[in-house]
C-alpha cells in the first residue's frame, strides 16, 4: 500500500509546484496569521488542493496541514507543509519546497519534499530507500570541522534558545551554520549530504515540518529525533528536532540538552 502512498504524493507535490510556480513571479498577498507568521495565497491553495485530493481518494484519512486540517478519527494522517518557507517565497528567494508525509500512528512511511525551482523531488517510502529525481540518496559521513556545513532554524518566541549552543559549536569546530529559512528543505539536504545536520526548535503545531524528512533522512542512512535524543510522533506537537547524517547526532543531543526550559 506505501507504493500507492508514494506515487499518489508524488503527482499532489508536482501538482504543489506549479501552484507555487504560478505565484512567484507576480507580487503575492499574504498576510500575518495569529502567531505573526505570514502566509499567502499560494499557501492556501495548495494546502486546499491536498485537503480536497485526499478526501478524494482517501476519505477515511485525516490531513494535518500548516494552515488548514481536515480531521477524523483515525490512525492514517497526511501531514502537510504547502510551502515550507513562506518568508523567502513571499520575497521571490528560491528556497522554498512543498512537503508531504503518509503517517500511520504518528510514524511517518512515505515522504516527499518538492524543490520546484529546479525540480528536484526528495521521496522515501521506509524499508526502501531515499531518492532525488531517480538518484539513490545518501548521509555524508563527516563530522563537525572546517569546510563543513549545519543548518539551524530558530525565532524570537521559539522554546529553545539554541543560538548560544550553535555559535559555540561553530566557534569550537569551525563548522559553517547556515539559516536558509526553510527547515523541510534543509533537511532534504542533510539526506543529500549537503548539510551534517539541522537543528529545528519548533514545537506545537509544527509536526509538518519534520514528518516527510524523518523517513527520508533516515532512509538515506541518518537520524531524526527531538532535540534531546528520544523518538516523537509526528502527527501532533514536536520537542523540536535534529536531523543529521546520524555521525554527529549524538554529539549535539548532549550539547543541546542545556536549552531544556
Amino acid at each position: 500500500m506505501n507504493d500507492q502512498y508514494l506515487e499518489f504524493a508524488k503527482q499532489l507535490a508536482y501538482d504543489a509546484g506549479d501552484v507555487m510556480l504560478k505565484y512567484f513571479t507576480t507580487k503575492m498577498d499574504n498576510e500575518l496569521k495569529a502567531d505573526d507568521t505570514i502566509v499567502t495565497i499560494a499557501d492556501k491553495e495548495i494546502n486546499s488542493l491536498v485537503i480536497d485530493r485526499i478526501k478524494e481518494i482517501y476519505p477515511d484519512h485525516a490531513v494535518i496541514g500548516e494552515e488548514e486540517s481536515h480531521a477524523k478519527d483515525t490512525k492514517h494522517a497526511w501531514v502537510c507543509d504547502p510551502i515550507d518557507g513562506t518568508n523567502p517565497f513571499a520575497m521571490s528567494l528560491a528556497v522554498s519546497v512543498f512537503s508531504l508525509a503518509y503517517v500511520y500512528d504518528g510514524e511517518p512511511l512515505v515522504g516527499v519534499i518538492y524543490d520546484p525551482f529546479v525540480k528536484r523531488l526528495f521521496w522515501a517510502s521506509k524499508g526502501k530507500g531515499a531518492f532525488v529525481n531517480d538518484e539513490p540518496l545518501a548521509v555524508s559521513a563527516n563530522t563537525f570541522g572546517p569546510g563543513m556545513r549545519m543548518n539551524f532554524d530558530w525565532w524570537a518566541t521559539a522554546e529553545f534558545d539554541i543560538l548560544p549552543k550553535i555559535r559555540q559549536l561553530s566557534l569550537d569546530t569551525g563548522t559553517y551554520m547556515l539559516s536558509p529559512g526553510s527547515t523541510t528543505h534543509m533537511a532534504a539536504l542533510v539526506a543529500q549530504g549537503d548539510f551534517l545536520a539541522s537543528v529545528f526548535c519548533g514545537t506545537k503545531g509544527k509536526c509538518m515540518d519534520i514528518a516527510a524528512a524523518k523517513v527520508i533522512v533516515e532512509e538515506a542512512g541518518g537520524k531524526v529525533t527531538d532535540m534531546f535524543g528520544n523518538e516523537q510522533r509526528y502527527d501532533g506537537d514536536l520537542n523540536g528536532a535534529i536531523v543529521s547524517n546520524g555521525v554527529v547526532h549524538d554529539e549535539l543531543v548532549s550539547i543541546l540538552k542545556a536549552t531544556r526550559s
